[in-house]
Parts: structure tokens; C-alpha cells; sequence
């Protein structure tokens, strides 16, 4: 890899980096196309279908718990691009499945991609962003996951109209963008805080940084080797006490993100949409407009989020994601769903997509110090992934025992203690340098 010469770019080091995001969200949301067809195939009973899709996100667990130590060991480089292999893998190996047991394997491997992706790219990409562009720069990682959900909701629906094992086109295809990601990579340099905090590379560092911004390369280098009182990168020091509010806002902020019920709508909106009266093919059809709609979104939140900060965000979100889960808890109360729940579900994924979906892998990426971001940041990803899975895996069973109504009014609910959460605890980061922000939340 050290064969290829970098471009000198940070925009498109970042877009490059990205592409994992792109990927996290095409693995994430193309199984919802296949799902119900995967469970006829085989005869698969609602439990059975619910552990085939979760088992990608224990896959994720996994990943994300593990994901930063190759990123202090090796780098972050090293690290993304072993992702990117892993997304290959899966995507091939999905599409030859030869039985269920063979295609849930092949999706904890790509989940393994997923969890390690969703802490190696958003703290890259922080690492490598000037202060005043880092919150823009890092939501491209969101900006892609969504692109990728639209585009494997877009291809779903291309698909979907063929013979009863378009679903092994459907996961198969993802092996293109696989491709690209892998060689992008090559064109992208280290992280100038890990080649200094890891081995000592000033030099080449110092060039980085210069690329960066030549008028701060000065000032960022001396930040990021002035000495701390304690430079440990143990795990043990990470829980010693010293970053137990970080700890907390992470753990927190991505506890809510999975009790919204997103992944749920994300894994099975073919499945609700059906539930509401909308035939196969309406229903699919919806599922794009969910994506477009996150899209559309995301990149608002993206434009907003190093003007106006990660709170204001947070707040439009969560009222978002109270109105529209009630309304839709409501719908499916009173049998009313078929028009009404795809807008409410729309309303619903725009609130996410400019609330949560664009400030979580950059507030998880940004509230820990330079020595212990990979121990904070594998949390973060660890604990979304952990609560992703348990909701995608008992989704169907809890969906046909006790009925959207009370499942959507639950995660009303929960978005209330969010609401809570963000009033009393969150602190806004924007525009504040990471060496500063350590300063600001390490007591």
C-alpha cells in the first residue's frame, strides 16, 4: 500500500474513508429485500428469520468491540482496509448461500465489517479534519451509510420483480462497491495523530498535517505531542474512572439511537409496509422513499451541524421521532395504517436522519481523548450494536405477538427519556479543537 502516492486532499481522504460508511449501510439495509423470500426458501420459522437477519449485527458487536485494536496495533489505514475484504467476502458468499446456516455465516463476517468500520472511519476521518470542518467532514460517514440504504433499497426494488432467488443478486452485488472502497484506499494517507501517538513519526505526520491546513500545522502538531499526565492506552486505564462521563454520554447517545426502533424499520420496512395493506411491490417501492427521504435528510443535518452544533440537532430529532412514532403507534391502533403510516414513517426517518443519524459517529468520535478514542469509540459502536441486534432479532416474534401499535408506542416512549437526555447531559462540541474537548470533559 505505501507503494501508492497519496492524494493530497482531506476532502477526498474523507470521501474515500466513507465509503465504509456506504457499505455499513448497504449490508445494513439490503436484507430486508430478501428476508421474506430467504424465510419461504427455507422454511424458516419467525424466530429463525429474526436470528438470520441479527446475525450480521452480532457479527457487528463483535466488530465494534474489537475494531480499535487493530486501528492502535496496525492503523487506521491497515485497519480499513481488512474491512473492506471482509465486505467482499460477504457479499460473495451471501449470494452462493447454499442453506441458512451457510448465509448466516457469511453475514457475521460482513457484521464484522460493519462494527469495526462504524469506529474505524468516523475517527479517522476526526483525526484528519480541521477543527472548523470536522462535524461536515465526519457526517459524510452517515451521509454514505444512508446513501448506500437508498441505493440497496433502490436495487431491492430493481430486483425484486425477478425469480425467486433475486435475493442472491440482491446481497451479491454488493461485491462492486467492495471493490472500490478496497482500491480507494491505497490513494489515502495514516492518521498524523496515530503515526505520532503510536510511533512516533513526526515527520511524516507534520507533512500530513500540512496538507491539512499549512496554517494550523504547526499548532496541531505541538497539541497533539504536548505531554499528558498519564499516557496509557489500556483498556484498564479507559475504565479507571478518569473518562467516566464520556463513557456515559456514548454508552447513552447510542442506547437511544437503537431504541427509536430505526434498525427495526431499516431491517423489516417491507414487513410493516405489508402489515399496512400495501402490496409486495407498493411496499418496496415505499422503502425507497424511506431512503430518499434519509438522504435528503442527512445531507440537511450535514449542512447544519457545524453551524448551528450537535445539540440543536438532537433537539429537532428527538421531537421529530416523538411525533411521528406516536402518530404511527396511533395508525396502527385504530386500523387507519395503509395511507397514512409510509408518511409517518418518512416523518420519522427525516427526524432521525438530522438528529441521530447525523450526529452520533461524530459526537462518539469527538468526546475522547487522542490515547483512548479506539477503546471510546469501539463503546459507542459496541453498545449500538449490541441494541441493534437484540431489536432486529426479536423484531418479528414481538411484531406478530403483540402488534406495531404497541411496539411503536414503546419507542415513543423511549424517545422521551432521549428528549431528557439531551437537555440535561449532552455538551454541544462544535468547533472546538479534540485536544481542548479532552480538557472540557476528562476531570
Amino acid at each position: 500500500m505505501h507503494m501508492i502516492k497519496t492524494v493530497g486532499n482531506v476532502t477526498f481522504w474523507s470521501l474515500a474513508v466513507s465509503l465504509g460508511g456506504f457499505l455499513f449501510g448497504f449490508d445494513t439495509a439490503v436484507i430486508s429485500g430478501g428476508e421474506q423470500a430467504i424465510q419461504k426458501l427455507w422454511d424458516l420459522s419467525d424466530v429463525m428469520v429474526g436470528q438470520m437477519v441479527a446475525m450480521g449485527l452480532y457479527g457487528t458487536i463483535i466488530g465494534a468491540l474489537t475494531g480499535g485494536i487493530p486501528a492502535e496495533r496496525w492503523g487506521r489505514k491497515n485497519t480499513l482496509f481488512v474491512i473492506g475484504i471482509l465486505y467482499l467476502i460477504c457479499s460473495i458468499g451471501s449470494a452462493m448461500a447454499l442453506n441458512v446456516e451457510m448465509l448466516m455465516a457469511f453475514r457475521f463476517i460482513g457484521g464484522l465489517g460493519v462494527g469495526a468500520s462504524s469506529v474505524v472511519a468516523p475517527m479517522y476521518i476526526s483525526e484528519i479534519a480541521p477543527q472548523h470542518k470536522r462535524g461536515q467532514l465526519t457526517a459524510l460517514f452517515q451521509f454514505n451509510l444512508v446513501l448506500g440504504i437508498l441505493m440497496a433499497y433502490f436495487s431491492n426494488f430493481l430486483i425484486g420483480a425477478g425469480t425467486g432467488d433475486s435475493w442472491r443478486l440482491m446481497l451479491g452485488i454488493m461485491a462492486i462497491p467492495s471493490a472500490i472502497f478496497i482500491i480507494s484506499l491505497l490513494f489515502v494517507p495514516e492518521s498524523p495523530r496515530w503515526l505520532i501517538t503510536r510511533r512516533s513519526r513526526t515527520e511524516e505526520a507534520k507533512q500530513i498535517l500540512k496538507t491539512i491546513d499549512p496554517g494550523t500545522a504547526e499548532a496541531s502538531l505541538a497539541a497533539i505531542q504536548s505531554p499528558h499526565p498519564e499516557n496509557e492506552t489500556s483498556l484498564a486505564h479507559f475504565v479507571s474512572g478518569k473518562f467516566n462521563f464520556p463513557i456515559l454520554l456514548a454508552f447513552l447517545f447510542a442506547f437511544f439511537n437503537q431504541w427509536s426502533g430505526i434498525n427495526a424499520i431499516i431491517y423489516y420496512a417491507p414487513r410493516i409496509l405489508e402489515e399496512t395493506g400495501l402490496g409486495k411491490s407498493a411496499a418496496l417501492l415505499s422503502t425507497v422513499g424511506i431512503g430518499v427521504v434519509n438522504l435528503i435528510f442527512t445531507m440537511l443535518g450535514l449542512s447544519l451541524i457545524d453551524r448551528y452544533g450537535r445539540r440543536f440537532l438532537m433537539f429537532i430529532g428527538s421531537f421529530g421521532y416523538i411525533l411521528s412514532l406516536s402518530l404511527v403507534s396511533i395508525a396502527f391502533f385504530r386500523g387507519t395504517g395503509g395511507t397514512m403510516v409510509p408518511w409517518l414513517l418518512f416523518l420519522f426517518i427525516a427526524s432521525h436522519a438530522i438528529g441521530q443519524g447525523a450526529v452520533i459517529w461524530v459526537f462518539i468520535s469527538e468526546i475522547f481523548p487522542n490515547r483512548v478514542r479506539s477503546w471510546g469509540a469501539s463503546l459507542g459502536s459496541s453498545t449500538h450494536w449490541l441494541f441493534a441486534a437484540l431489536i432486529a432479532g426479536l423484531f418479528p416474534h414481538f411484531n406478530s405477538k403483540y402488534g406495531g401499535g404497541t411496539i411503536f408506542l414503546f419507542f415513543a416512549l423511549m424517545m422521551v427519556l432521549q428528549l431528557l437526555f439531551v437537555w440535561k447531559l449532552m455538551p454541544e462540541t462544535k468547533g472546538v479543537s479534540l485536544e481542548d474537548l479532552e480538557k472540557k470533559l476528562v476531570k
